[in-house]
């Protein structure tokens, strides 16, 4: 039951990719995958920075939260910090920090969503770099595996296409936060 529910919202998750940043699987096998995503946003890494770890509830994409509010998230920038969801006395841990070099890199691990029932383990990863016209390139890196009776390599393309959207959805509030601070910087 639990299987087909997951390949049912895997395969509705496919449709509803509009927005999404470029992707590709990396390399996909019965035990793991591991999938990277770039985009290059009009932002410097700290503005960047900021708005990966302080406005993860505006950004991310709220159909990929456990209560349908992604206003709930949160992530705390240290190691062990959390990146969590909270809903009353509703609570789960999506992942947890394990690395930050601000305006460079930070360092989640666990499962995913459906990956973290399946007892998976992953790493994922947004590092920042500049960008050739001025602003910060965002890769988004993860890489999953661990011991499931499922052939992970047939989830690798619909998780990308996630991941996708979720970095997406940082590319469009960045730029959307450019678009609104342009006029007001015209106008000085």
């Amino acid at each position: 039951m639990f299987l087909r529910s997951l390949r049912s919202c895997i395969a509705l998750v496919s449709l509803g990719t509009i927005g999404a940043a470029p992707a590709a699987v990396i390399d996909a096998t019965a035990s793991g995958f591991t999938i990277e995503n770039t985009v290059e946003v009009p932002a410097d890494a700290m503005t960047t920075w900021k708005a990966l770890v302080d406005d993860v509830g505006v950004w991310w994409p709220r159909d990929h939260t456990w209560w349908g509010e992604a206003s709930e998230l949160t992530i705390e920038p240290r190691a062990g910090g959390c990146f969590c969801e909270r809903n009353g006395a509703q609570q789960a841990q999506h992942l947890q920090v394990t690395f930050v070099d601000p305006g460079k890199l930070l360092r989640l691990t666990g499962g995913l969503g459906p990956l973290q029932g399946m007892g998976l383990h992953g790493v994922l990863e947004f590092r920042l770099a500049p960008g050739a016209s001025g602003g910060t390139v965002i890769t988004l890196f993860y890489r999953a595996g661990g011991y499931t009776t499922d052939d992970l390599a047939g989830f690798a393309p619909a998780v990308d296409r996630v991941q996708a959207q979720q970095l997406g959805g940082l590319a469009e509030h960045l730029r959307g936060r450019q678009s609104a601070a342009a006029p007001r910087a015209a106008t000085r």
